[in-house]
């Protein structure tokens, strides 16, 4: 059934509040009036193809949604927004945002192309009853991470390359400069998939423990559609669970045992076993020399380097499971504080995470995927052109990469497009 021009409108006006945006807006992006703009909402102005074409992205929409049978007026872009309308305020952010829903969209197309199943990697989902409290948060957060972890295959092994597992599990990342107090954020719906973004202005052990964090958002709160993690927002419980399955996720208990064990620390200063036969009892013990158990600060930043996270949440993960007392975590949090941790590891040559350039992680993944929908001819030249542009690649670029490849002088007759494009 064709959509009516008052029906049109009506769906671009949705569009537009979702996003916050006024006529005025809208008009000033399209190089027109606002009573032009009002009049195509009211349904009595026609809207040419490019027009809709450049409002479905403006509002980070696909553009068939507006032509189909069935409009929703949900998706994750308006979801995150409501959720948390200070994102909005910052222009830079709103581009950046409507630019991971394009590219989000535009993979979702290359895969039904390709026919990837996505169905087959999508992430798990874990049923959980409501939370009540901060505690049951806690062990929701250790018990899921553990759980995800078996379900992957980890082991006890440090995570690699997050976003990279991320992906494997049908879970898109990107890099976002964010305000400084948020650390991360979680799109979801059918169209874009699941998208989680960590804050690219944070160091890049603190964007590994974001990302894990919108990880557990993402198996969790997936109903939610949008979710913005605030660090003024830690005590409220789903941000309790979240950062709880970060820790647990990033530096698995036994993991963290048969590390602190290699290098002789953590243990008590006195064991004992009492070997038992029906006969009767012998007693072993030992002893620690004294303060030999203590662990220093060089131990905590090469823990921290060996599963990729930061040392003060190394410290935090070693006191929460007991390796660490209460004055122990004080006095090592001190002196990581006044910054001797940092000049340890400097000693130690141990990378400055904290130094490292922000990576898109996402970038390989979707000219992949565009140029091996080329190969197959599943899109035009001038669709790859366009896909590429939206990643920062030049014209030149992409030729050249073309003929790097040997695709440079095929597909040239081919005028098929990605739905949508």
């Amino acid at each position: 059934m064709a959509v009516d021009s008052v029906e049109l409108g009506r769906r671009l006006r949705v569009a537009r509040e979702a996003r916050g945006l006024t006529q005025d807006d809208v008009a000033q992006h399209l190089g027109t009036s606002r009573p032009t703009v009002a009049q195509m909402e009211l349904g009595n102005r026609a809207v040419t193809s490019l027009e809709l074409d450049q409002l479905a992205r403006f509002y980070g929409r696909d553009l068939r949604e507006f032509l189909a049978d069935e409009f929703t007026e949900k998706d994750a872009l308006s979801a995150l927004f409501r959720a948390d309308e200070a994102v909005i305020q910052e222009p830079h952010v709103v581009e950046a945002l409507r630019n991971c829903a394009s590219l989000g969209r535009e993979v979702t197309n290359l895969e039904q192309l390709l026919g990837i199943d996505r169905e087959g990697v999508a992430a798990a989902v874990y049923p959980l009853p409501m939370l009540r409290g901060r505690w049951q948060a806690v062990q929701q957060g250790e018990r899921v991470a553990s759980q995800e972890r078996r379900r992957l295959g980890l082991g006890i092994a440090p995570v690699g390359s997050i976003s990279e597992l991320l992906e494997t599990q049908g879970v898109r990342t990107a890099c976002i400069d964010l305000p400084d107090d948020v650390s991360g954020l979680t799109m979801a719906d059918s169209a874009i998939g699941v998208f989680v973004v960590a804050n690219g202005r944070h160091p890049v052990v603190r964007r590994r423990f974001s990302l894990a964090h919108e990880y557990a958002h993402a198996l969790l709160d997936r109903e939610r559609l949008g979710t913005v993690s605030r660090t003024s927002e830690r005590n409220d419980l789903l941000e309790v669970r979240a950062n709880s399955f970060a820790a647990a996720f990033l530096l698995p208990h036994e993991g963290v045992r048969q590390f602190m064990t290699s290098i002789g620390k953590g243990g008590p200063s006195r064991q004992r076993a009492d070997i038992f036969d029906e006969g009767g009892v012998v007693e072993a013990s030992t002893r620690a020399a004294p303060k030999s158990q203590d662990a220093q600060l060089y131990d905590i930043a090469e823990l921290a380097e060996h599963f990729g996270v930061s040392r003060l949440a190394a410290l935090y993960r070693l006191r929460n499971l007991k390796f660490l007392s209460d004055a122990e975590f004080e006095s090592l949090k001190q002196l990581e504080d006044a910054g001797h941790g940092r000049a340890i590891a400097t000693l130690l040559q141990l990378p400055h995470r904290d130094e490292e350039p922000p990576r898109d992680e996402y970038r390989h993944r979707f000219l992949s995927l565009a140029l091996e929908a080329y190969r197959r001819s599943e899109i035009s030249r001038s669709k790859l052109l366009e896909l590429t542009n939206m990643i920062g690649l030049q014209h030149d670029d992409v030729t050249d990469l073309l003929a790097s490849i040997g695709l440079l002088d095929s597909n040239q007759s081919s005028e098929v497009l990605v739905p949508g494009g």
